[in-house]
C-alpha cells in the first residue's frame, strides 16, 4: 500500500516546454524566444525581473492546456463557434509547460532543461500591471483564477530551450 506522500510524488511523465517569453521592460510585452538564460539567484537573462526580482519570482510557468480553458472562460470566439487559442504572452508568464500538472511541483525542485528549479507559490493573476488592460475587462483575470501557473526560484542556472524536459525531483531538505 502507498502512502500519500508517496504517491503525490510520483508524475506519469515530464512536462515539457512549449513555449518562452521574456519582457525587456516593465508593463512591457513579453517578447517570444527559442531559448533564455536562467541566471541563479535573480531571473531570465532579458527579462526585467533578472537582478529585481524577489527571491519567489525569478521566473514563471504556466500550464498549456490552462490555456485552452482560460480561451473557453472568456469565450474568445471569431465570429464561429470555434474557440480561438491564447498567445501565452498575453498571460505574462515566462514559460509555458505541457503534459504536467505545475500545480503538483508544490514543495519540490525540479529540473528544467539544465537548470535547477524551486518551486515558491501558484502564481496568480494581478490587477496591477498591463494584463489588467485591453483583454482581460473581458474577465481574464477570473478566467485565470486557479490557471495561472506558478512561481519559482532558480536555485543553478543554465539554458533553457524550446522541447526542454521539466522533471519532479524530491523536496528540499
Amino acid at each position: 500500500m502507498s502512502l500519500l506522500p508517496d504517491l503525490f510524488g510520483q508524475f506519469p511523465q515530464p512536462g515539457r516546454v512549449e513555449w518562452i517569453g521574456v519582457r525587456p521592460q516593465r508593463e512591457g510585452r513579453l517578447v517570444s524566444v527559442r531559448e533564455v538564460r536562467a541566471i541563479a539567484g535573480a531571473g531570465l537573462q532579458g527579462d526585467h525581473y533578472a537582478g529585481g526580482a524577489n527571491g519567489k519570482r525569478h521566473l514563471t510557468l504556466i500550464q498549456h492546456e490552462h490555456l485552452a480553458v482560460v480561451a473557453r472562460l472568456l469565450a474568445l470566439r471569431d465570429n464561429t463557434p470555434t474557440v480561438l487559442p491564447v498567445d501565452p504572452a498575453l498571460v505574462r508568464r515566462n514559460v509555458v509547460i505541457s503534459g504536467l500538472n505545475l500545480l503538483a511541483l508544490k514543495n519540490k525542485r525540479f529540473r528544467l532543461g539544465a537548470t535547477l528549479l524551486e518551486f515558491t507559490e501558484p502564481c496568480q493573476p494581478c490587477s496591477a500591471h498591463g494584463m489588467s488592460r485591453g483583454w482581460s475587462a473581458r474577465g481574464t483575470n477570473k478566467a485565470l483564477r486557479g490557471h495561472g501557473g506558478i512561481c519559482a526560484r532558480i536555485l543553478e542556472g543554465g539554458p533553457i530551450r524550446i522541447g526542454d524536459e521539466l522533471v519532479a525531483l524530491d523536496a528540499p531538505s
